[in-house]
Formats: C-alpha cells, structure tokens, sequence
C-alpha cells in the first residue's frame, strides 16, 4: 500500500498561554512535534507538515534535525479549521494518513492499526467516561455514520462516549473530492474535516471505527495537558530502560530525556535528571544529581553532583557538590566540593575538597591539562592556560599560575601571623 502522511500543525494553541508555538512545547527534551514526526518516519517518508501560526519559527526549527519534510502553508484567514489545513496539498501516493502535531504520544503499533486495512476510511475512536471537549462519533452497526463537533451537539448526542480522537486514513481519491465540497455552516465559521465522514457515508463509502487508547491519542492543548504528557513520556522511557537491565530507586522522582541513552548494569538513584543526548554506560548516578549531555562510562557520580554538557567521566569517583564541565576524567577521583571546567585530568590523579579551575579571564575560556598520578590538595586555584605533567604534588591552598614540570611540588602560602591577646583587646 502506498501512504502519504500530514501532520496538522497550524493552530494557535492559545490555551498554552506562551509566545512559544505550542507544538514547539519540549516533552521529555523534545518538541512535541517531533515525537510526532519520529512515528511518521518509522511508517513512511513521504511527510507534509500543515503551517499558519509562526510557521517560519516551525518550519527553521524542524529543518535543523530533519531532511526531506514537505510544508503546507495553510490559508488559515480564508479557509480556517482542519479541513482548511487540508485544502490545496497533492498527495503522491493512494492513501493519506491524516496526524495532529500536538498528539506526542502515538506509536507506531497503533498507527499501523489504523492504515491496515482497504477501508474507505479509517478513524480513530475513544471511548471516554467523560467526553466533555470532544466530537462526538456516532456509529451504527460497527460503521461510523457520522461525526458532530461538540458545539453543535444536540442534548442526545451530547450523552454518547464515543469521542473522535482526530486521526483518519482515507483513500486519496475521496479527499480529492471531498475538500472542495467543505463549507464553514457552523458555530465556528470554519470548514470541518470531520465533515468529510458524512459525506462518505451519504456516498456509500465505509467509514470503519478502530477504537485506540486515550493515552496515546489524548491532544495536548495547555500546560497542564503537556505536565500529564511529561508522566506519560517518562513512564515509557523508564519502563524500555528497566526491562533493559537498568536499576531505578524511585523510579518516579527521576528523570530521564528521551534523547539519553542508559546501558550496561547501570544504576540511577532517586532525584536524578539525565538531561540531553547523555550516554551512561555501567555507571552509577546517585541521588540527585544532574547529567547533562555527558558520557559516563564505568563511573560513579554524586549524590548531588552535576555533570555538564561536553563532558566525558570514565572510571571515575565525583563526589558531591562536584561540578564538571566540558571535560574530560579518565581514572580520576574528584571526591567533593570541586569545580572543574575546559579540563582534561589522566589516571591517577587526585582532586582535593574545594579546588576550582579558573577557567574563565572574563573574556575567554582557557584549558587546563592535568597528567597522571597529580595530586592537587584541598582549596587549590588553578588558573588557566595551564598544564601540570605527570607525577606532581599541588599542596593545599595553593593558587596555580604557571606549568609544573613532572615530579616537582608546588606550593603558594602566605607567612602565618600570630597575635598573643588580640582577642581580648579587640573586644575589650
């Protein structure tokens, strides 16, 4: 069978209160359209996106991470509504499975459901306790003979909890003769797609129901909705990963971006947000602490730690209250209060309570490049450009300005002063 797909992307979404387009709303680290957009891909590769609102924004957005996406820029002043969304596309191929840009939690099991089949028409139906908010389906003898916009309800139709959830497949043929014929007689003034169900059924077409989980086909329309989606996302996530061999302390309070990768026997304690395209392998991030776009390999990180992007640990100790930042450890133990940045520190070495690398002049960042067996004692400085060899001694308090040579102690301390009494007379 050959598919066409469009996404529906061209609402205001008013009701998420934000300058930001609301398909544009990160669920798990990711635009929700693109969760949308990833389903898509895995089904077929012809993909046209539906535009109006800050369609520029959308549209530069989703070139940056995808090729080969086609965009329909909707007429939304003339032709509003999702029947407008439709008017003036050509389709390519002999079906056209039609998608919301706000649905990011689709799968693909439920979407092939949905276009396997030689129907007429495939539609997707929830049955919902409260349909409060919903288009109404109204089936008769298991075919769908129409769907009405809760606007345009009647008392009786109200009372049904058959709910349209807003994704069909139809013959491309139908569309073609079906969206020119659309008006906007409604309480809306806006051309329905939906209406295209009744006019099928009026020309003997079958319009066939496949009943779908509300979960995954529930839209996503306000912040609320998009904290639920969150739950939703991050239950799935942590659910593949625990199966896979991962162990979670309250799995609950972690969380975990979609783009983030976790092998091995790895354990990821409570509190923990691993954030980004991360990769942990056979590691263990304690209680809340942060990875941000790191590698961790063989590792150990916190409690309370944070690790941030461009930064690789492998077969380290980071202790709490460490901070590390676009560097690199290999066989390191930085055990507490530390902040490490533009470093890259070899097997051996040691990093003391409270040492800092000054990184930062104001102006620029600089590296600093620390060898093996170092040991750089507590409430150490060292400002960058730097670079200490293999084998050195840094003692504690010291602050670093320049090279240390393999083998050598560096040592920076002020003569200590003793006043005998001085307490006394300075409290009289």
């Amino acid at each position: 069978m050959s598919l066409s797909i469009v996404i529906l992307a061209a609402g205001q979404g008013t009701r998420m209160k934000s300058s930001i387009p609301k398909v544009l709303h990160n669920i798990s680290g990711k635009p929700m359209l693109f969760h949308t957009i990833d389903i898509a891909q895995q089904i077929c590769n012809d993909i046209t996106i539906v535009l109006h609102h800050q369609h520029k924004l959308i549209e530069d957005s989703i070139n940056k991470h995808y090729d080969g996406i086609k965009f329909h820029i909707q007429n939304a002043t003339e032709f509003p509504g999702t029947g407008g969304a439709i008017k003036g596309i050509r389709f390519n191929n002999d079906r056209v499975l039609i998608l919301n840009g706000d649905m990011p939690l689709i799968t693909k099991e439920s979407l092939e459901a949905l276009i396997d089949s030689s129907t007429d028409i495939n539609m997707s139906v929830i049955e919902m306790n409260n349909p409060i908010g919903y288009g109404r389906v109204v089936i008769d003898n298991s075919i769908v003979k129409e769907i009405v916009e809760e606007k345009d309800c009647n008392t009786k139709q109200k009372s049904i909890k058959r709910v349209n959830a807003g994704i069909y497949t139809i013959k491309r043929d139908l569309l073609d003769r079906y969206i020119p014929l659309l008006n906007n007689n409604n309480i809306q003034k806006e051309y329905y797609l939906t209406d295209i169900i009744k006019m099928a059924v009026d020309d003997g077409k079958i319009v066939n129901p496949v009943y779908v989980k509300e979960e995954e086909f529930k839209g996503v329309n306000s912040k609320l909705d998009l904290a639920k989606a969150e739950e939703i996302m991050q239950k799935r996530i942590k659910e593949s990963l625990m199966k896979n061999g991962v162990t979670m302390h309250l799995p609950d309070t972690i969380y975990i971006d979609i783009r983030a990768k976790i092998e091995g026997e790895s354990i990821i304690e409570s509190g923990v947000s691993i954030e980004g395209a991360s990769h942990i392998i056979s590691s263990h991030i304690k209680a809340n602490s942060v990875v941000e776009s790191a590698i961790i390999d063989s590792s150990t990180i916190g409690p309370l730690a944070r690790i941030r992007p461009q930064s690789k640990i492998i077969n380290s100790h980071i202790g709490n209250f460490v901070e590390i930042k676009k560097s690199t450890l290999n066989g390191v133990k930085a055990g507490h209060l530390s902040y490490i940045g533009d470093a890259t520190i070899d097997k051996g070495s040691n990093i003391g309570a409270g040492v800092i690398t000054c990184n930062y002049d104001g102006k620029a960042k600089y590296q600093t490049t620390i060898g093996k067996n170092v040991f750089i004692g507590s409430d150490s400085q060292l400002v960058a450009p730097l670079t200490i060899d293999d084998d050195v001694l840094i003692a504690a308090g010291t602050t670093l300005t320049k090279d240390i040579s393999k083998g050598y102690l560096a040592i920076s301390r002020t003569q200590l002063k003793v006043v005998k009494g001085f307490f006394y007379k300075f409290f009289k």
